[in-house]
């Protein structure tokens, strides 16, 4: 008796999602991971960058909405 095309497939063969971890289980193990001492220094490295991006941006929004309040007072004071 011949067996349908499912059961043909599904045999000796994992399924899509359980082959999926299995792979991702195995692509897993080949990462170099970072030290301890790295993840912190580069969690302070993150830090920094986004604190300085941060006065940065503070600095030129008061700039420029300083200036557009003048300009703003200054046409409605004509």
């Amino acid at each position: 008796m011949a067996k349908s095309k499912s059961e043909k497939k599904s045999v000796g063969q994992p399924n899509a999602v359980v082959r999926y971890l299995r792979e991702t289980r195995g692509e897993l193990r080949k990462v170099t991971w970072p030290t301890r001492q790295e993840s912190w220094r580069l969690t302070g490295i993150v830090l920094a960058v986004t604190i300085v991006t941060a006065a940065f941006l503070w600095l030129f929004d008061t700039i420029f909405s300083g200036g557009l309040q003048f300009l703003i007072e200054r046409m409605i004071g004509l």
